[in-house]
């Protein structure tokens, strides 16, 4: 199985985090979407990362069609994001929530670095990073710190897009220890944890 991604690309950690909490084995090739566009698109035509080819040729893409793969194959009774149900909902709304600050904090950094200083929109950044703040402030009011987990007592994408949304806005200059104490705390514990550390880009 091979990993086609940078984990400093939020979606492509989540992944990699997911395949060693499953324990499977993989190899992951280090390509950027922005750096290494044309051979990206040899997996994914969009050129986005990251992108996951499975041992018999088939090649997944977008990181929630990848995980929904993984929990189908290789979750069974032990699936990051339950199969049905409350557990279910509730697990998909806070990897909703996180995975959208991801894309808000993205959008804000993007705007940010990639367009002529003149034509950078500062109100629309302000925005962006309003509503990522906002959705790990409500995630910060979940975390029970008495609790090694967010919910079921166990490992689920809640907490594994829980952390990865909260280590990028700490590279967003959003002072987490701060203004999300309870989730910057819980990260830092997650970071001791094999699948979490062994993913630090």
């Amino acid at each position: 199985m091979q990993l086609i991604g940078v984990n400093r690309s939020p979606y492509t950690r989540r992944v990699a985090i997911t395949l060693n909490a499953y324990g499977i084995a993989y190899v992951q090739r280090d390509l950027s979407g922005f750096g290494n566009r044309n051979e990206v698109r040899v997996a994914n035509p969009l050129g986005r990362i990251p992108a996951l080819v499975l041992d018999d040729g088939e090649t997944v893409i977008d990181s929630v069609a990848i995980i929904d793969h993984l929990d189908e194959r290789h979750g069974r009774d032990r699936a990051l994001t339950p199969p049905d149900g409350a557990d279910r909902r509730a697990v998909l709304r806070v990897a909703a929530l996180m995975m959208g600050a991801c894309d808000k904090g993205l959008q804000a950094a993007y705007e940010r670095n990639h367009h002529p200083p003149e034509k950078v929109h500062l109100p629309w950044i302000d925005d962006c990073m309003a509503q990522m703040t906002a959705a790990l402030a409500a995630v910060d009011a979940m975390v029970d710190p008495a609790q090694p987990y967010l919910m079921l007592g166990r490992l689920t994408q809640a907490d594994i897009t829980a952390f990865i949304a909260e280590r990028l806005a700490r590279g967003l200059k959003v002072d987490t220890a701060t203004e999300m104490p309870r989730l910057h705390t819980r990260s830092r514990r997650l970071l001791t944890h094999e699948p979490f550390h062994s993913t630090e880009p």
